[in-house]
């Protein structure tokens, strides 16, 4: 099974669209735009919602399910939001098809139009608020903590599997509470849980931060954010989480009783990560023979392959190899053990390292008259002979060993490629020779954000959290600047 995939130094995008492909993780279906996630993709994207979803609960969070329609007089009742959203609508204008007379087909039947149109819900602010006003009426209903695993729709011309498609896979949370300050503890203590995720799951080092008001989400009064940095020197943001203020429970009049008997409006946040995570996870650690995955995440954590002449050997191997299998399976480590007599080893060898398969066990012939396994780590490459009575053991150090290898090789070349500038000219030549975030001062103004972005593509990314202040004067303008924000070109 040759890999032939296409080296990232050549070409990292038809890389990143090769490795998916090969890896059997999704492929781009018949509809335009979307994709089909096949079971080996949707398997890591499984162990992401799991891993998430005990974070959720464990913080006093509920799931629920909300239509996926949303009427479009909901959405243009929160002005930001509408204008955020209104070019990216997919709209259901009728009900019933029919056939057309002259027998060409299905036609769409002029007498089933809608009275009110509907929104195929790019986000479910809207429905969800019309929803709460029904659910809160005191303080004693608060908070009110929901999360929603689902699908959304927002049009996309240009796509690409799992980092931008039409239709993509999410999970997005909608609270409401008593005071604007547990709101805003809210929004971070989700910006908190998503970082520790990525970092300690996907292996995925993330520097949190605010976003600038352009770049805030549609409604909100702060928009939190994790950004990663992929290997081709371009940042993804990876989780975002928002201060709604009380502009969607004005919107959709959504009042408690207070403690004190008074009628006030709730404070609101929203927060979501999506199947982007998966493009995050291929980007930041695969390499040019196929995905690495972190441990943590990885379908198969163990795959033994038996290399035998004749089913004799192949039955001498088996029951040796079967309560290894069982004794790795009580410790909750994910084994295959791959005894298909229509592949030859290499075959094997070769699909395991494309598919990222974190530890390889290779047992043959001289391994069973020396008592040994032969293992290899999928991060490094490297072997080593191990004997029978330490292997497991040795198993559950390298799990751990790669977990905490692929993250400090992720967190090394993003360290590397944090750059500080002060002069727009050396901006430049950095973002194009060099790539990575950039730290730069900037007059706080959304011209001089436009203008840089116009002209080099780069945005501002986040204002680091753990930005320090620092007097300074903006790269482009040479207005004053308290402090550093971090640039990049993004996904």
């Amino acid at each position: 099974m040759g890999k032939n995939l296409t080296k990232r130094s050549e070409d990292y995008s038809k890389w990143y669209n090769e490795l998916v492909i090969k890896a059997d993780m999704a492929e781009n279906s018949g509809v335009r735009g979307c994709m089909v996630i096949k079971p080996y993709g949707f398997a890591i994207w499984e162990k992401i919602q799991a891993g998430l979803d005990k974070m959720f609960k464990d913080t006093g969070h509920q799931n629920a399910y909300f239509p996926l329609f949303i009427p479009k007089s909901y959405l243009s009742k929160e002005a930001s939001h509408v204008e955020g959203f209104a070019k990216e609508c997919a709209v259901v204008t009728h009900y019933r098809l029919k056939s057309a007379e002259d027998g060409s087909g299905l036609i769409v039947d002029e007498d089933a139009k809608l009275e009110e149109e509907l929104i195929v819900r790019p986000t479910s602010e809207t429905i969800i608020w019309d929803t709460y006003r029904k659910w809160i009426q005191s303080y004693r209903d608060l908070p009110l903590l929901i999360n929603q695993w689902a699908n959304v729709v927002r049009w996309e011309m240009r796509t690409r599997l799992f980092l931008r498609t039409t239709e993509f896979l999410w999970q997005e949370g909608h609270t409401a509470h008593e005071t604007e300050q547990e709101a805003i503890e809210e929004s971070e203590l989700i910006l908190n849980i998503y970082a520790d995720f990525a970092e300690n799951h996907m292996a995925v080092p993330v520097i949190k931060g605010t976003k600038t008001e352009s770049e805030r989400f549609a409604g909100a009064i702060e928009t939190y954010c994790i950004e990663a940095l992929m290997q081709d020197g371009k940042a993804l943001q990876a989780g975002t989480s928002h201060f709604l203020g009380q502009n969607f429970a004005k919107a959709f009049d959504v009042k408690f009783a207070t403690r004190e008997g008074k009628q006030e409006y709730v404070w609101a946040t929203s927060w979501g990560v999506s199947t982007r995570l998966m493009g995050a996870l291929i980007m930041t650690h695969s390499d040019d023979n196929g995905l690495v995955l972190p441990p943590k995440l990885a379908p198969i954590q163990v795959v033994i392959v038996p290399i035998y002449k004749g089913l004799e050997q192949l039955d001498a191997i088996s029951e040796r190899v079967n309560p290894l299998v069982k004794e790795l399976q009580n410790k909750g480590i994910s084994v295959k053990y791959d005894k298909r007599d229509t592949h030859k080893p290499g075959f094997k060898f070769n699909e395991y390292e494309l598919k990222g398969v974190p530890v390889r066990i290779a047992v043959g012939q001289r391994d069973m008259e020396n008592g040994t396994y032969e293992l290899a780590r999928r991060d490094t490459l490297e072997k080593e002979t191990v004997e029978a009575d330490g292997v497991v053991a040795k198993i559950e150090f390298l799990l751990e060993d790669i977990q905490r290898n692929i993250f400090e090789k992720a967190l090394n070349y993003r360290e590397e490629h944090i750059t500080e500038v002060d002069g727009y000219e050396e901006f430049k030549r950095v973002l194009e020779q060099k790539g990575g975030f950039i730290s730069a001062h900037w007059d706080g103004t959304s011209a001089t954000e436009d203008k840089i972005k116009e002209e080099t593509k780069a945005t501002i990314r986040c204002i680091a959290l753990d930005a320090i202040e620092e007097a300074g004067s903006c790269m482009v303008t040479g207005k004053p600047s308290s402090k550093r924000v971090l640039f990049a070109k993004a996904y």
